[in-house]
C-alpha cells in the first residue's frame, strides 16, 4: 500500500526526491491550487531549531521572490510547515517553492573535468547576469557555487538559492560554524573568510573562483580544512590558469587575477563591467607573460601584517590544526620583517606627531566643501557662495531624497579644493517613475514580460474563476495602465484558472440546472432515463461532471427521469 504523498501547507504536494545538499533537499513537487510542477527546498531540521533563522530565512526568500530574469531560479513562495514528532514535541519545517528546472547542476559538469573555453566563458557569462540583475534590486548571494547553478538541457544558465546564504551566515556566530553550514570555504571571499561585512563584490570573487575551476579543472586554493582554505582565500596568491593548463588564452589570466583581487576596491566594480572584460579577453590581445606577471604583483603584493592578522583571527575561530598551505606564499621572514617594518613605521609616526607644529588652518587660497545635503539647490548655491565656490546643478532621480533637494556635492562635503572651484551639485528629481503597461487580457508570462520590460516586477498572483478566459490570462491588476509609479513597483494581477467551479445540482429542476450552468458558459445536454418514472417539474437525478473544477466551456450532460 503506498503512503499517502505529504502536502505542505494544504498546497503544495511533495514528490521524490532530485537533490541533497548541506543545508536543504529538494523535491519535485505540484501547485495543488494553481496547477504547476514546482521544485520544493526543505531546510534540515538543525537550521530550523532557531526562531531567529527561521524569520531571516522567510525575509530572505521573499526578497528572493520578487526577482524576476531568466538567469535566476524563480522563487513562488516561502513557508513554514510543522510536524508532530512521538513525544508530542512541534518541530517546524521551513520549505521555498520554486521554479521546475530541468537540467544538471553545473557541480556535476564540473566532476567530469575541464570544459572547454567557450562553455566556461558562457556559463560564467550567465551566473553575471543574474548577478547583475539581482545587485541592481540590491540582493546579494554570498553563496555562489557550481551546487547553486543550474544549466538547463536548452543551455541556459540559471542560479538559485539567493538569500539563503544570509539567512544562515545571519544566525552563525563564527567563520567555522558558517562554514560547516554552507558546506565548503572554497568559494568564500576573503572578507566572508574573515567575517567582515559583505557586498556584491563578494559575488564576483566567488564568481571569479568557479570560472577558475571551469577553466582548470581545479578550485585556486584546496587544503585539508574549511579553515585551511579560507586561510589561502585571504594571504596566498593564485597560480595564473595558464599555469595550470597551457592551451588556456593567456588574456583570461587577467580577468580570473582581477576577480580574485583580496581588494574588493581591486576586483571589478560590477557585474557589468565583470562581463565586459570576459568578452573582450575572448576577442581581445593576449598580454604578455610579463604583463600578467606585473598584474600579479599589483593584485597580490606581499602584505605581511594582513596575512599575521588573518592567521591569528582565524586560530581563534577554530580550534583546527590541520591547516597546510596547498600555493606557495609568503615565507614567516617576510612576517617577520613586516612586523619590524610596521615598529619603525609607528616609531616614525609618533615621533612626527609629538614634533610637529600645529598649522594655522587651512591655507588662505584653499576652501572646504560644506555639507548641503537636503538643502534646496538655491540654499545649496548661497552656502557655496559664501566659501567663494561655484555651483554647478545636475538633476537626478532618487528614492530616499525629496524631489528638489540636494542629495550630495561633488567633490564631497569636507573636501579642500581651491578658491573658485565649480562644485557639482547633485539635485533629486523625486522617485524613477515608469509608466504601467496593459496587462489585461495577456498571458501572465506576456504580463511578466510587459512588467520586465518596463523596469516593473510582478507581485502576487491571484487565482479566479472565469467562464471566459483560458489559464494564465490576466482579468485584472492592481495598477491603471498608463499610471506613474516607481520603477521596481510590484505589480499585483489576478489570472484566469482556466476553470469554473461545479456545484452539484441533483434534485434541482432541469430549468434551474440548465440556467446555471448556462451562467458558467458551459454546454448543457439533458438525457432522458426510462428507468425511472417521470417527474413535474423534471429534475436531476445525477450529472456527467462531479462538483469540483471543471475545464471552461466543457459539456455537462444531465440525466432526468422519462419512464412512466
Amino acid at each position: 500500500m503506498t503512503a499517502e504523498p505529504r502536502v505542505l501547507s494544504g498546497r503544495y504536494r511533495v514528490d521524490e526526491l532530485i537533490g541533497r545538499g548541506g543545508m536543504a533537499s529538494v523535491y519535485r513537487g505540484y501547485d495543488l491550487t494553481l496547477g504547476r510542477d514546482v521544485a520544493i527546498k526543505i531546510l534540515k531540521r538543525e537550521l530550523a531549531e532557531d526562531s531567529a533563522f527561521r524569520t531571516r530565512f522567510r525575509l530572505e526568500a521573499q526578497a528572493a521572490s520578487r526577482m524576476s530574469n531568466p538567469a535566476i531560479v524563480r522563487v513562488y513562495d516561502a513557508g513554514e510547515d510543522s510536524e508532530a514528532a512521538m513525544d508530542g514535541t512541534i518541530s517546524h519545517i521551513p520549505y521555498i517553492v520554486m521554479e521546475l528546472v530541468h537540467g544538471r547542476l553545473l557541480k556535476d559538469i564540473l566532476t567530469e573535468g575541464p570544459v572547454p573555453v567557450a562553455d566556461a566563458v558562457r556559463y560564467t557569462d550567465g551566473i553575471l547576469e543574474a548577478l547583475e540583475y539581482s545587485h541592481r534590486a540590491g540582493v546579494v548571494h554570498r553563496d555562489i557555487k557550481p551546487g547553486n547553478v543550474m544549466v538547463t538541457d536548452a543551455g541556459q544558465v540559471k542560479v538559485m538559492d539567493f538569500g539563503i546564504a544570509r539567512a544562515v551566515s545571519d544566525s552563525s556566530s563564527t567563520v567555522a560554524e558558517t562554514t560547516t553550514i554552507l558546506g565548503t570555504a572554497a568559494y568564500f571571499s576573503p572578507e566572508q573568510a574573515k567575517g567582515e561585512a559583505v557586498d556584491a563584490r563578494a559575488d564576483l570573487y566567488s564568481t571569479g573562483v568557479v570560472l577558475y575551476e571551469l577553466l582548470t579543472g581545479r578550485q585556486p586554493f584546496r587544503g585539508d580544512s574549511p579553515v585551511a582554505v579560507a586561510y589561502q582565500h585571504v594571504s596566498e596568491t593564485p597560480v595564473p590558469p595558464t599555469e595550470v593548463v597551457d592551451s588556456l588564452p593567456r588574456a583570461l589570466d587577467a580577468v580570473v587575477l582581477r576577480a580574485l583581487a583580496k581588494d574588493p576596491f581591486q576586483r571589478f566594480p560590477d557585474a557589468a563591467t565583470f562581463r565586459d572584460a570576459l568578452d573582450a579577453a575572448t576577442d581581445g590581445k593576449a598580454p604578455t607573460k610579463r604583463e600578467v606577471g606585473a598584474l600579479t604583483s599589483e593584485l597580490y603584493g606581499p602584505n605581511p601584517r594582513q596575512a599575521a592578522e588573518t592567521a591569528r583571527s582565524l586560530r581563534q575561530l577554530s580550534t583546527d590544526t590541520t591547516m597546510k598551505r596547498t600555493q606557495s606564499g609568503p615565507p614567516v621572514a617576510w612576517i617577520w620583517a613586516g612586523v619590524a617594518l610596521l615598529a619603525v613605521l609607528l616609531i616614525s609616526v609618533l615621533f612626527w606627531v609629538v614634533t610637529i607644529h600645529p598649522g594655522s588652518g587651512v591655507p588662505s587660497g584653499a576652501r572646504i566643501v560644506p555639507d548641503v545635503a537636503g538643502l534646496t539647490f538655491d540654499q545649496a548655491k548661497q552656502k557655496l557662495a559664501a566659501e567663494d565656490l561655484l555651483a554647478d546643478r545636475v538633476d537626478q532621480p532618487d528614492d530616499s531624497t525629496a524631489k528638489g533637494d540636494v542629495i550630495r556635492t561633488d567633490p564631497g562635503k569636507g573636501v579642500s579644493v581651491a578658491k573658485g572651484q565649480q562644485i557639482t551639485i547633485y539635485v533629486s528629481s523625486g522617485p524613477d517613475v515608469v509608466a504601467v503597461p496593459k496587462l489585461v487580457g495577456l498571458t501572465q508570462a506576456a504580463a511578466q514580460q510587459a512588467l520586465d520590460d518596463a523596469g516593473l516586477m510582478l507581485g502576487a498572483v491571484t487565482p479566479r474563476d472565469d467562464p471566459d478566459l483560458a489559464a494564465g490570462i490576466v482579468i485584472a491588476a492592481d495598477r491603471e495602465p498608463g499610471a506613474t509609479v516607481p520603477k521596481g513597483t510590484a505589480v499585483n494581477i489576478v489570472a484566469a484558472t482556466g476553470t469554473v467551479t461545479i456545484v452539484d445540482v441533483t434534485g434541482w429542476t432541469v430549468d434551474d440546472a440548465k440556467s446555471a450552468f448556462g451562467e458558467l458558459k458551459l454546454t448543457v445536454t439533458v438525457q432522458d432515463d426510462a428507468s425511472c418514472p417521470a417527474e413535474n417539474p423534471r429534475t436531476v437525478r445525477s450529472q456527467s461532471i462531479a462538483p469540483g473544477e471543471a475545464p471552461i466551456h466543457s459539456t455537462i450532460t444531465l440525466t432526468s427521469c422519462s419512464g412512466s
